[in-house]
C-alpha cells in the first residue's frame, strides 16, 4: 500500500544547532505510527516540520505529492492537522467558538457538512457538548484535550498529528484519550503519535519509531519494541530479555 505521508531524511536545524537529523519514516493510509524518545530528542520539531511550521531539509511527501511549496494552510486543507503539545486553545472563547475555529478552512472553501461533523464532535464528546458555552480556560486539563482533538477533527483531518497528547493528564484521562485514539484509527483515520508514555503509545500503534538526539535510533513494529531490551529498559521502565532489533541500519 502506498505510504498516506513518507518523510526522507528531513534535518532540521535552529541556526547551526541540528534538532533533527536524516529523519525517515512512513506512515500507511488508517495506520498509527508512534514516535517515542526522551525529552529533547526532536520529536515536536519533526511534526512542526511536516506541518510546515518550521523550515527543514529534506523530502516530505504527502499522498505521493511533495510538500515542498506548500503553505501550513493548504497543508491543513489537505487533509494534515497538528494537535499542539500545549493545546493552543483561546482561553477567553467557548468551547463553540474553538470548534468552529478548527473549521476555518471548510468556511473558507464554503463546505456545506460543518454542522454534520460539528454533531460528530460533540457525539464523540460529550462533556464538550454540555460545556459548549463554557470558556475554555476554564476546562480541566483534560477536558482541554478533548477539546483540542475536537477542534482539530473539525477540519475533517486525513492524517492526525498528535504532540504529546497525555503531556500532565491523570493516569484515569490519560487512559481515556489514548481510548479515543484507538476509536479515531477504528473511523479510518491515520495518527503520527508523538508521546513519551511509551507504554501507552506502544499499544495503540501499529509502527514505533525511536528518535534519540534528533535521529532514529531504532524503528520497528510496535509489539516488537515493546519487547525490545533497550526500549524496555529505556522507556518502559522493564528489564526483559527478547530477541532484539539491533540498531537501524540504512
Amino acid at each position: 500500500m502506498t505510504a498516506l505521508l513518507e518523510v526522507g531524511d528531513v534535518s532540521v536545524a535552529y541556526g547551526k544547532v541540528e534538532a533533527v537529523h536524516r529523519v525517515s519514516l512512513a506512515i500507511a493510509p488508517g495506520g498509527i505510527v508512534a514516535v517515542i524518545g526522551p525529552n529533547g530528542a526532536g520529536k515536536t520539531t519533526l511534526l512542526g516540520a511536516i506541518m510546515g511550521l518550521l523550515p527543514s531539509r529534506g523530502d516530505i511527501r504527502y499522498g505521493g505529492a511533495s510538500l515542498a511549496a506548500v503553505s501550513v494552510e493548504q497543508r491543513v486543507a489537505r487533509g494534515l492537522c497538528l494537535v499542539p503539545e500545549r493545546r493552543e486553545l483561546f482561553a477567553s472563547m467557548s468551547v463553540a467558538d474553538n470548534l468552529e475555529l478548527g473549521a476555518f478552512q471548510r468556511y473558507r472553501a464554503r463546505d456545506r457538512t460543518i454542522a454534520r461533523t460539528r454533531e460528530e464532535v460533540y457525539a464523540r464528546f460529550p462533556r464538550l457538548a454540555e460545556r459548549r458555552a463554557q470558556l475554555a480556560g476554564t476546562l480541566s486539563g483534560g477536558e482541554q484535550q478533548m477539546l483540542a482533538l475536537g477542534r482539530a477533527l473539525m477540519a475533517k483531518p486525513t492524517l492526525l498529528l498528535l504532540d504529546e497528547p497525555s503531556l500532565g493528564l491523570a493516569p484515569l484521562i490519560v487512559k481515556e484519550i489514548f481510548s479515543i485514539i484507538a476509536a479515531l484509527r477504528r473511523s479510518g483515520m491515520a495518527i503520527l503519535l508523538v508521546e513519551q508514555n511509551a507504554r501507552a503509545a506502544l499499544q495503540v500503534a501499529d509502527y514505533g519509531y525511536v528518535l534519540e538526539t534528533g535521529e532514529v535510533a531504532i524503528d520497528g513494529a510496535s509489539d516488537a519494541l515493546a519487547s525490545d531490551a533497550r526500549v524496555a529498559a529505556t522507556y518502559l521502565g522493564q528489564a526483559v530479555v527478547p530477541k532484539s532489533l539491533g540498531p537501524r541500519t540504512g
